[in-house]
């Protein structure tokens, strides 16, 4: 077994036992990461620092509705480096495994200043696209008890997005213009696909309840 593949069953092993069940955030999106970033990566990427990088992002994972959400990255970081120096990383490897955990969300408004930074930004966003991102919408907002849409305005043509309460919302906020906040081309590229997957999910789902979708719903 190489040292790579070596590396990739130890990290499961360890996110499987420490990581919180989360509908949206568990041990298979950690393995749909990997598999994104590797379809980003290319011969300059330090592949066992992405690894890890996929594989600990979220070892911290606090509720979307909870109120120190920004902070998630920044203590995942923190409980990796023992982790990583376990696992024999050396102390430039965890720093910039750090660096691409702590710059990965959304909510902690860090820019990546490295190549696997930018490369697990993508391959974590490229989650929330495509059939899985469908999947992953509905099971969150299940979980936080939104309802699926507004009956009397469902594409919000009269009233503001409100994606707190209702989650058809959301992929207007923000999933649907995730693919022009890639930073790589390849991850914008498959982000692109992923969001024309969605727009036709919005087709049919408009038609099923009766409510032509917005033409300001399919152009960004």
């Amino acid at each position: 077994m190489d040292r790579l593949a070596d590396l990739s069953d130890r990290l499961r092993a360890v996110v499987s036992q420490r990581m919180a069940t989360d509908p949206a955030h568990d041990l298979a999106h950690l393995d749909r990461v990997w598999v994104n970033a590797q379809a980003i990566a290319d011969d300059r990427t330090d592949m066992p620092v992405l690894l890890a990088a996929s594989y600990l992002h979220d070892l911290v994972n606090l509720p979307k509705d909870d109120p120190h959400r920004h902070l998630a990255s920044r203590k995942s970081a923190s409980e990796a480096e023992s982790i990583l120096a376990e696992l024999g990383y050396d102390a430039i490897q965890i720093q910039a495994v750090g660096h691409a955990i702590t710059a990965h969300s959304f909510s902690a408004n860090i820019p990546p200043e490295t190549t696997e930074a930018r490369i697990l930004r993508d391959a974590d966003r490229l989650d929330a696209l495509g059939a899985i991102g469908i999947a992953r919408t509905f099971s969150v907002s299940g979980a936080l008890g939104r309802a699926l849409y507004d009956p009397a305005d469902p594409f919000a043509e009269r009233r503001p997005l409100d994606d707190l309460h209702f989650s058809i919302d959301h992929w207007k906020v923000k999933l649907l213009n995730l693919p022009h906040e890639m930073l790589t081309d390849t991850g914008k590229q498959i982000a692109t696909r992923r969001a024309e997957r969605m727009i036709s999910f919005l087709d049919d789902f408009a038609e099923e309840i009766g409510n032509p979708l917005p033409q300001t719903w399919t152009t960004r």
